[in-house]
């Protein structure tokens, strides 16, 4: 009987994926999926009891959550208000709401539209001998070329053509998901085993009254997700003279966002020399041809791993050069000022995780973070055209495409917005309400990335007996209207790319 019930449940479910995938587009369905997962966060956020006995508003709640959710790390409430199975939850909205995982979403739903066509086991590939017999192995033309898609070929047949892929797909989603839990347990680890080690570290987390093992897992799951939040109302503040930590958690903001496309092409070059899979060839070399967004070609990794340190080290030569003596690294030795400068940079692409208060660092440095924030992870230097089929791209542009706003357009729009809405704060707050903040806060937001300057009382033009500092970030002193606006814009940012190409009806020119 349980069986059975098990079995139906089963093929409902496999169904239900299979009647999604055919019949939504992929932005509504992740769309979709946020506006859940966030829902969930906040009813679980309400339910529960926080550590201290404060009432806690509902919308901050929410906006919460949804930060969560989108990976942004905007900062409404302070985090050492929640309790551990609060911050619990808070972990899993991380993970679930991570790019790394909804990718991996995207793979099984392209994995249920290829089961449509042909008429395998929807189960992990079958072994070598099996693929003889399907006729897969046969049909993998052993070739160095880079893209040489055995699709093309006349030797092979459409169904056959329809296995490799699904094979390829499973595959790849068994890497993905491989790659997703070894590198997060690897670093709760290495972290976890730091905070029981270092009595410095130890003694911050048993003062305000945060598990070992609660801070590691949300840090580590946080960082890789390009969350950025952290349980200590501080973030990383209050670590800034713990350089191995910075270390430990540092190589997480690559491998989950910018240098997750090398990091998973490496990944699939050894497990093709392991296991000698045919399947793992074909991944490796038509990356355009299975779809999946995060594998890119070897060329295109090689120059995303160039940029990617390129902008680091730019980053890094200004803040120093800028920040250097300043009251930001007061304290700090030669070494520490180093390691935390790197761990600041790295994070502005696209953690958000702080080891200086923002609103103490130069302007300049604030313009380049958003310039930073701005730009999408796998923003790549390429000076070659990788692939000849670009350039014969169609002239022509629906309606829908035509209406279409550029990423900039919108943000502008947003940023007005605000100002309208925070428009009092503006003229009788000038010091912490001013358009380069509103800026960096929408554009953190944009980038899922969670920079804020914070609100100082301290900066008030006009003394105020009742304002009292709080470590939330600055948009958490907007009104209900401008978070709201925030909100938009976390989930417009979180699906930037199906918008990326917006604008193009528009021509800029000045006649000749």
């Amino acid at each position: 009987m349980m069986k059975s019930t098990l079995s139906y449940f089963s093929r409902s479910l496999r169904f239900l994926a299979g009647l999604i995938a055919f019949h939504f587009h992929s932005f509504f369905i992740q769309l979709c999926y946020l506006m859940i997962l966030s829902l969930v966060g906040y009813l679980g956020l309400k339910v529960s009891k926080p550590r201290n006995p404060v009432r806690l508003n509902d919308l901050d709640l929410f906006y919460t959550s949804v930060s969560a959710s989108t990976a942004s790390s905007m900062v409404a409430v302070e985090m050492e208000v929640f309790s551990n199975s609060q911050l619990i939850l808070f972990t899993l909205l991380m993970f679930l709401g991570g790019e790394v995982f909804t990718s991996m979403l995207d793979l099984l739903f392209a994995g249920y539209k290829l089961q449509n066509k042909v008429s395998i086991n929807p189960f992990p590939p079958t072994n070598h001998a099996n693929q003889i017999e399907l006729g897969l192995v046969l049909s993998i033309p052993h070739s160095d070329s880079e893209n040489n898609n055995p699709c093309d070929s006349n030797i092979i047949n459409v169904a056959s053509c329809d296995r490799l892929k699904y094979n390829c797909l499973s595959y790849l989603t068994y890497a993905v998901l491989g790659y997703l839990v070894m590198v997060q347990f690897v670093g709760f680890s290495f972290v976890s085993l730091y905070m029981t080690l270092v009595p410095s570290a130890r003694q911050v987390l048993k003062n305000k009254g945060i598990k070992i093992v609660t801070f590691s897992l949300f840090t580590v799951v946080s960082t890789f997700a390009s969350c950025g939040f952290v349980p200590t109302n501080e973030n990383m503040l209050v670590f800034k003279k713990n350089s191995g930590l910075l270390l430990l958690i540092l190589p997480h903001v690559f491998l989950g966002n910018a240098l997750y496309p090398p990091c998973l092409r490496l990944l699939i070059m050894v497990l093709k020399k392991v296991t000698k899979k045919e399947e793992f060839s074909y991944l490796l070399k038509n990356s355009i041809d299975v779809g999946y967004e995060h594998l890119l070609s070897d060329l295109r990794c090689c120059f995303l791993v160039a940029t990617v340190l390129g902008f680091n080290l730019i980053q890094f030569v200004m803040l120093c050069s800028l920040e250097w003596k300043t009251k930001i690294m007061e304290g700090l030795n030669v070494y520490e000022k180093v390691v935390a400068s790197l761990f600041q940079v790295t994070n502005a692409r696209h953690a958000g995780e702080s080891v200086f208060d923002l609103s103490s660092i130069s302007s300049a440095i604030l313009v380049l973070f958003v310039v930073m924030m701005y730009l999408p992870p796998y923003t790549t230097f390429l000076p070659v055209r990788e692939h000849e089929k670009d350039v014969n791209k169609r002239n022509e542009k629906s309606v829908v495409d035509c209406l279409v706003l550029s990423q900039l357009s919108y943000l502008v729009i947003f940023i007005i917005l605000i100002c309208i809405t925070e428009s009092k704060s503006l003229k009788e707050d000038p010091l912490n309400f001013n358009v380069l903040y509103i800026t960096l806060e929408v554009i953190s937001a944009y980038g899922n990335v969670g920079f804020s300057t914070g609100y100082s009382c301290a900066r008030q033009l006009k003394t105020d007996a009742t304002c009292k500092d709080s470590w939330v970030g600055f948009s958490g002193r907007w009104s209900s209207k401008g978070k709201f606006i925030l909100i938009l814009v976390m989930f417009f940012g979180r699906l930037k790319k199906f918008n990326m190409k917006g604008g193009k009806a528009w021509k800029l020119s000045w006649p000749v």
